[in-house]
């Protein structure tokens, strides 16, 4: 079996694994780190929770100790970019934990935050930087930091990046870079996209491949509810009665979706926090914080939390809502049964939402157990619920038979949704008004004319 003294790692180094309880390295730590150490260019093809910040700190740690020298003032060492500012603060946590026996000089820069504090820390120069895109870029631009001695460059979950479209910011970060630089490049999925830009990036890499993403953990005990939508958040209360759920995620698509689930739970007595990109950086480090310590049983987040995001002993994931890329499902419920626990992952699934959920089977080459909810009305029929309700008034006018002026009533009573996608990558409802689709203008016959029909 291999350990961390066998891949060349500096004593101080080991003395703060030893610290932290670590033995044995992860199989993309063992094929990782030697690469690392050589100096060479890396790819890597890693979901998270495989240990892959460990697999690249600790050989930059090692190699910024052994080849010693000050960092140019406004410049760094080493680049770190993150796509969230969650995993951006874990990223260096990491390296102040391994490398807290060796000195380095560590900081974290991401937006939500005053620039002052930041500009400080980057005048002084830095050995290893952790940053996001967009926040990076301003401190470029307000010339706090230059990158031409940066020596090592890593991109950390490059895939998410693309999903959030950060492409075109990392271009012109990377175009701010020595040539002479190491690259360490790292991914759960390889899109044509990030295969392309690993290509401008990387000079003869290495490839490491470990837990391809379309594969659960096995200590994941998975579940899928089939319920109406109109129940989903009773049945979500109703799992909450098991004593065994004492920290659990439960995964929305929107926002608004996020906070009025949170609301709802909150109701029921069930003591709950929310996560997503409109939430400040101190609303979501607390949220974070309380989920930790126990002060709240459930946080109920956007994908913004489904990775990189490192929670102990969370009991149970719940899909609310199932996500409509199915790699979302592997990194959603890899929030559970870490560190070798168990865990269990319970998804709530509409009609609505069936393609999504044959997606995510196909995708894990497996069935997932399912347990029927509907009302016995519902299980009538294969097709998407359709169910009749009393007029209502609401604040635009009302409801007739046939729904507003004409249109179409939806199903759950509500006026017309859009779907909007925010800078942070995730989906916001708005309310609006849809316009009924163009057809053919009809022309009444005039007198003396006669009507023809056609078709």
């Amino acid at each position: 079996m291999t350990k961390f003294s066998d891949l060349g790692l500096a004593a101080p180094i080991l003395q703060a694994l030893e610290g932290e309880g670590y033995e044995v390295p992860t199989p993309i730590q063992v094929k990782a780190i030697p690469i690392v150490l050589a100096g060479g260019d890396l790819l890597g093809i890693a979901q998270t929770g495989t240990g892959k910040t460990a697999a690249f700190a600790l050989p930059i740690i090692q190699r910024l100790t052994t080849e010693r020298r000050p960092a140019m003032r406004k410049g760094c060492r080493a680049l770190v970019l993150a796509p969230t500012r969650e995993l951006s603060t874990q990223i260096a946590q990491s390296f102040r934990t391994y490398g807290r026996h060796v000195g380095l000089s560590v900081a974290v820069v991401f937006g939500g935050v005053g620039h002052r504090s930041q500009a400080q820390a980057l005048a002084r120069g830095l050995d290893v930087l952790v940053a996001t895109p967009g926040r990076l870029l301003d401190h470029i631009a307000e010339r706090n930091i230059a990158l031409a001695a940066t020596e090592i460059f890593v991109l950390d979950e490059a895939d998410q990046m693309l999903d959030l479209g950060f492409l075109p910011p990392i271009r012109r970060i990377v175009a701010q870079l020595s040539s002479k630089r190491q690259n360490l490049f790292f991914s759960a999925t390889m899109p044509h996209e990030i295969g392309k830009l690993a290509s401008e990036l990387l000079c003869d890499p290495a490839k490491v491949a470990v837990t391809p993403v379309a594969s659960t953990v096995d200590s994941v005990i998975q579940r899928v509810l089939h319920v109406e939508t109109h129940n989903k958040r009773s049945l979500l209360v109703e799992l909450f009665a098991d004593p065994l759920m004492l920290r659990a995620l439960v995964f929305t698509q929107t926002k608004r979706g996020a906070d009025r689930v949170a609301r709802h739970l909150d109701a029921a007595g069930i003591r709950v926090a929310a996560i997503h990109g409109n939430k400040s950086q101190s609303q979501r480090e607390h949220a974070l914080a309380d989920l930790r310590v126990s002060r709240v049983r459930a946080l109920v987040a956007t994908d913004i939390a489904a990775r990189g995001i490192d929670i102990d002993q969370v009991t149970h994931v719940v899909n609310y809502e199932l996500p409509d890329v199915p790699e979302r499902y592997v990194h959603r419920i890899g929030r559970t049964a870490r560190a070798g626990a168990r865990g269990i992952a319970i998804s709530l699934c509409d009609a609505d939402e069936r393609g999504q959920l044959r997606a995510i089977e196909r995708l894990i080459r497996r069935s997932i157990p399912a347990e029927d909810r509907r009302n016995p009305a519902a299980c009538l029929s294969d097709g998407p619920e359709v169910r009749t309700q009393p007029h209502r008034r609401n604040d635009r006018g009302r409801w007739g038979a046939h729904g507003r002026r004409g249109q179409p009533k939806p199903a759950d009573g509500t006026r017309h949704r859009t779907l909007d996608t925010t800078r942070d990558g995730e989906r916001s409802v708005g309310l609006g008004r849809t316009k009924p689709a163009a057809g053919p203008k009809r022309h009444s016959p005039q007198r003396g004319q006669t009507a023809i029909r056609t078709g």
